[in-house]
């Protein structure tokens, strides 16, 4: 309990990090440039990523779990006085008044859906109970949705989505992100448990992830610009799907250097999926509309994350209890499998971009 309260204020504090910074961008940055900015960002990002892993095994086999926590510590202070020295501090002129009612039912919303889900698999709690979770859940975003057409200081007005690129890219961040954004918790999970890996092993088998994220930035703005948003989603989607899905293929036996490449593969794939959705998404947004659109995609990608975290240990506990716990392997195979297929909806969503959508 102690370490779940610590990881929401966690939250509360990273939530305002990566929109606050986003929201700069789009303030700051001519439209014109948007696509390089992002992918100069999300750069800037990986360098955590590409570390930690390693760190964080190397400190647990070494010395002890709690530096994995106290190490971020002379991180968010360095991050602070750079903030201070170079982060210009833009202001809104006017700011409407708080939108409590609608913060509640969107908490509501979010917290029903992801623990419901998260409960499925349960022994502890009924089936009952989770699905009285997701129903309430269920109900306080479709409340919030009435809210957000008849509320004018709703925090997310519904006038948003009339734009149909802001609304494709929304719906098809929420799906992509699913089983994207459950890999960094179940890989490192299946080595472990299911192929018997040390903690500093494991980690190092993630960088090639970081590493291809990394490969893909100068790569993403030519292939847009050649190809187009449309063609670009419609393909990678569906190519991030099947490398999800291949992970099935993986078993203690398989050679290392499959194993770095596939992991390169999806860091190059799922790098270039994000930041084509996120700048697809944002960059027709009229600049009145900036703030609360730019929020509104922060939190489905918080929402998908949570849900598809939720999700991929469900799914894995559901197939441990059919399959006994002497197959542990076959119950992560056929979750991977399941994420992987999701991108299937998701192709189906980025079908209905524009074929002639400007960059």
């Amino acid at each position: 309990n102690e370490l779940l309260f610590f990881r929401v204020l966690q939250g509360i504090g990273g939530a305002l990090l990566l929109p606050v910074g986003r929201l700069a961008m789009l303030k700051v940055i001519p439209r014109t440039q948007f696509l390089s900015a992002m992918s100069l960002m999300s750069l800037a990002g990986l360098i955590g990523p590409l570390l930690g892993p390693t760190l964080g095994g190397w400190l647990v086999e070494n010395t002890s779990w709690h530096w994995i926590f106290l190490i971020n510590l002379p991180m968010g202070i360095l991050g602070c006085c750079i903030a201070f020295k170079a982060m210009p501090n833009v202001t809104e002129p006017t700011v409407q008044r708080f939108d409590f009612a609608g913060f509640i039912l969107l908490v509501i919303a979010m917290a029903g859906l992801t623990l419901g889900i998260e409960q499925f698999a349960s022994v502890e709690n009924s089936l009952q109970w989770s699905l009285g979770l997701m129903f309430a859940g269920l109900i306080a975003a479709l409340l919030y949705a009435v809210h957000a057409h008849t509320h004018q200081n709703a925090l997310f007005r519904s006038k948003m989505f009339k734009n149909r690129i802001y609304a494709i890219g929304i719906v098809g961040n929420f799906f992509a992100r699913l089983g994207g954004n459950a890999m960094p918790f179940l890989l490192p999970l299946m080595l472990q448990v299911a192929f018997g890996l040390e903690p500093l092993m494991t980690g190092l088998l993630m960088i090639p992830t970081v590493l291809g994220s990394l490969a893909s930035k100068p790569l993403i703005r030519p292939i847009i610009q050649r190809f187009g948003y449309r063609h670009v989603l419609l393909v990678n989607t569906l190519l991030v799907g099947v490398c999800i899905a291949s992970f099935a293929l993986s078993t203690p036996s398989t050679p290392t250097w499959i194993l770095v490449s596939h992991f390169f593969i999806f860091g190059l794939l799922n790098s270039l999926q994000f930041v084509s959705m996120n700048t697809l998404t944002l960059k027709d947004l009229p600049q009145q509309d900036a703030s609360s659109g730019n929020s509104f995609l922060s939190m489905i990608m918080m929402v998908s994350m949570s849900i598809g975290v939720a999700l991929a240990g469900t799914l894995v506990n559901m197939f441990m209890a059919y399959y006994g716990s002497s197959h542990v392997l076959n119950a992560f195979h056929i979750t991977l499998m399941c994420l992987g297929a999701i991108n299937l909806i998701t192709a189906l969503i980025f079908w209905q971009i524009p074929k002639h959508t400007a960059v």
